[in-house]
């Protein structure tokens, strides 16, 4: 449910919403009036278009044999066929003039909202410099970036004690970590990936002590959303001469904690499959036909505060919400890890029909669900479900419950962050209506 707006908003903002209803009119207005029937063409052919392109896309995955190179050549076809057919009805410039009065309508309303509505980031407070700090690296991550990098010189420079991990050997890292703070560590850290970074994090909370992100996996999500250097991973050593820290929450599932997500469904099922870390596209195009039409594979059904969701092929649970989920990649990047509540995205999507539905409507489909809890239990049919947490393969008895602690991590970073994220309002066209025709204060100048 939205906010209700302020009162007496500034001038700026009035005028920012009065655009982007003039630029919104202006797409509108170029589409049904530009060059007569060519508006109604563009709005149709798109549509159509992207429906096609959404079926192509479930047969490709959900088929075998021919069905599937059918859906594969439409799934190109489609978008060709589009600006095959804008071409030729020489509609280009209509369409052009449409997107871009469009995207400048959005743009508008976007900055209106934000006027009076400032975006929040986690709130830092003042971190001590640690005298013991112990760094867990991995040097095999991330395609070697702790020897690319030369992390361990820099980090030993600056007073660290770095643990270097035996890749040949199965590690228990979090037991490394339980043995720094017992010899007096007081911060634990790790340059690895993000299911190495859950582990030492959890031993860290128990102790309620600073922990140290260096952003050296090979995608580094959870260093993304702290706003950490992703492309430089030496940066996020600046922490231990000049940082902050972020109280941040911790995701639980099963009794594993994870600083990112937990996955359910097909994703999971796929990921349990011992080809699948040799050859990740042939063992997931190979899985998908039989876990999309049930023929494998197991429905779940979705308990969270106040929602149930039933027969549901891929669930993603996240550590705070995601600000804009992609429905296909189940991913995005979250502005906030303080906000205490777990997301939650579910697909169910069983027909061409349905696929296509999410092409055109994404998050507003009828197979897409996204909301926000404190608590979600999956329950299945079977007596044990696969779950991927921060993108490692577990199996964990069912019902899984998925919890989270609030503020449980301390998180020393860098005080200079230039891509700390912000949470910016999401855009309501109903607002930035009520904000274009609202009236100043007494007293204030009229826009």
């Amino acid at each position: 449910m939205s906010q209700s707006l302020p009162s007496g908003a500034p001038a700026r903002a009035r005028r920012a919403a009065r655009l982007a209803l003039v630029c919104a009119l202006g797409a509108v207005v170029a589409l049904v009036a530009g060059v007569g029937a060519g508006g109604l063409l563009i709005l149709v052919v798109g549509v159509v278009g992207s429906a096609l392109t959404g079926m192509g896309t479930w047969w490709a995955l959900s088929r075998r044999g021919t069905v599937r190179v059918v859906g594969a050549l439409l799934m190109v076809a489609a978008p060709v066929a589009i600006l095959v057919i804008y071409a030729r009805a020489d509609v280009w410039l209509t369409a052009l003039v449409a997107i871009a009065l469009w995207v400048a309508a959005v743009v508008c309303g976007r900055s209106a909202l934000r006027t009076v509505r400032k975006p929040q980031g986690m709130q830092a407070a003042a971190g001590s410099r640690p005298q013991h700090p112990v760094l867990i690296m991995n040097p095999k991550s991330g395609g070697g970036k702790v020897g690319r990098f030369g992390l361990v010189k820099k980090a030993e420079a600056l007073g660290a004690r770095v643990v270097l991990l035996d890749t040949a050997v199965k590690t228990d890292v979090a037991a490394i970590a339980r043995q720094a703070v017992a010899e007096g560590a007081d911060l634990l850290g790790v340059a690895g990936g993000d299911g190495t970074q859950a582990r030492v994090a959890e031993v860290a909370a128990e102790h309620d002590l600073p922990f140290l992100v260096v952003s050296a996996g090979t995608r580094n999500h959870f260093a993304m959303d702290l706003g950490l250097d992703r492309e430089d991973p030496a940066r996020c050593l600046d922490a231990l001469t000049d940082g902050e820290e972020l109280r941040i929450d911790l995701g639980i599932v099963g009794g594993h904690t994870f600083v990112n997500t937990a996955s359910f469904g097909i994703y999971a099922e796929i990921v349990q499959r011992p080809d699948y870390r040799d050859a990740k596209a042939d063992t997931a195009l190979n899985a998908l036909p039989d876990l999309l039409l049930g023929y494998a594979g197991h429905p779940l059904d979705v308990v969270t505060d106040d929602t149930r969701l039933e027969s549901q092929q891929a669930l993603l649970v996240s550590n705070n919400p995601y600000d804009a989920p992609e429905p296909m990649t189940l991913g995005g990047r979250r502005s906030r890890l303080d906000l205490g509540v777990l997301g939650l995205v579910g697909i169910r999507v069983t027909n061409a029909a349905q696929a296509a539905d999410v092409a055109l409507l994404g998050a507003r489909a009828a197979g897409l669900h996204e909301l926000t809890s404190h608590q979600i239990v999956i329950r299945s049919d079977t007596e044990s479900l696969p779950v991927g947490v921060d993108g490692e393969a577990l199996t964990m008895p069912a019902p899984v419950t998925c919890s989270i602690r609030p503020g449980a991590l301390r998180v020393l970073v860098p005080r200079l962050r230039p891509a700390a994220p912000v949470a910016s309002p999401p855009m309501d066209w109903r607002e930035v209506f009520t904000l274009a025709f609202s009236r100043p204060r007494p007293g204030q100048a009229a826009a």
